[in-house]
């Protein structure tokens, strides 16, 4: 609720609104968006880094396994990714992010090189339904694969806070020991390290049943997080649901499927209005046509969640690539990313 005296200083501040003003002052000084500040960085491996990062008061906290959207300005553009927080739901003050520095990550990249204490970030409150059930279950299992880390490390931490007297397992899936962030810290909660590139780990190679029987040979009983690159994803999907136990199995993709054209959506043409350009529709999604086409549309992270991609649909049909709903109506928001065109399709951008 504003009080009395904010309502009167936005009244003063109009068009521009106070927090256009405050943060000329100090960018943390500002009370209606929220903002973080780096206040340590730490790169434990050759491509990730550690930042951690003190919210404005407006931050709520969140539950192990949501996300955060986290906006960095490079070269006078926002940009948006959505990062998880690494640390215990419970710890009081601020989180961590760890940040693998992808090769066609451009934020990633920029926070793996440039990042320093007193950097201040764009936030939103925490989101997703990736999260540990209240009443947390008698046994869990926690899968990882490369950057999916975070979650489901944040859901281990935030368990060993509770005391959790159940029966937990961590399996954590990486091409090398140099790759593991917080080695040390994983191995003295007594997570089982699996490497594909390497054979100095726990489990050498890729999931499989026989993996998690060593890991977890009570699994069959327990509630699985699972966060991981896409390979792994569909393998332990494809092993749960052979064994009859895909119920239990709880995930949280990082990177999006592949999506398959389908040449009954790839005709007509995609007029880029604003742009004045059209193209003939080859059924990928509008982002990729737009990136074809030379356009370089605002995008974050490629799989329907930070919504940074949104732009009007004119006119014409898309079909959401996540669950196949059809949008048909005009001047209607859509997202890029998730969006294919159905025949003609006129996009302001």
């Amino acid at each position: 609720m504003r009080t009395p005296g904010l309502r009167l200083l936005e009244a003063l501040a109009t068009p521009h609104g106070v927090d256009r003003y405050l943060e000329l002052i100090n960018p943390m000084l500002v009370v209606r968006d929220l903002r973080g500040e780096v206040t340590a960085v730490h790169r434990s491996t050759p491509d990730t880094v550690t930042l951690t990062i003190r919210p404005t008061r407006r931050w709520r906290g969140f539950a192990a396994g949501q996300y955060v959207r986290v906006s960095v300005d490079i070269d006078g553009v926002r940009r948006t990714r959505c990062y998880s927080p690494a640390t215990s739901q419970h710890r009081d003050g601020g989180f961590e992010l760890i940040v693998k520095a992808h090769h066609e990550g451009l934020v990633s990249r920029w926070l793996r090189e440039n990042a320093k204490p007193g950097l201040v970030l764009h936030l939103s409150q925490p989101e997703g339904t990736f999260t540990l059930p209240a009443a947390r279950p008698d046994k869990i299992l926690l899968i990882s694969g490369g950057s999916g880390i975070t979650p489901v490390l944040s859901m281990l931490r935030t368990l060993a806070d509770e005391g959790y007297r159940g029966e937990v397992a961590f399996l954590h899936y990486a091409y090398r020991e140099s790759d593991v962030p917080a080695i040390d810290e994983l191995r003295s909660r007594g997570a089982v390290l699996a490497y594909t590139n390497a054979h100095n780990g726990d489990l050498t190679g890729f999931f499989d049943e026989t993996h998690l029987r060593k890991v977890a040979p009570w699994y069959a009983e327990a509630h699985t997080y699972l966060c991981g690159p896409p390979g792994l994803m569909g393998g332990v999907r494809q092993i749960y649901t052979d064994l009859g136990v895909a119920d239990r199995l709880h995930t949280e993709d990082f990177a999006p499927a592949p999506i398959a054209v389908d040449a009954a959506d790839a005709t007509g043409d995609v007029t880029f209005v604003r742009s004045d350009m059209t193209a003939a529709n080859s059924g990928a999604t509008l982002l990729d046509q737009a990136e074809a086409a030379g356009l370089r549309p605002e995008h974050g992270c490629r799989m329907g969640i930070c919504f940074s991609c949104t732009r009007v649909k004119t006119t014409g049909c898309v079909r959401d690539v996540r669950n196949g709903a059809l949008s048909t109506d005009p001047d209607e928001e859509i997202q890029l990313c998730v969006s294919v065109p159905v025949g003609d399709v006129a996009i302001d951008l």
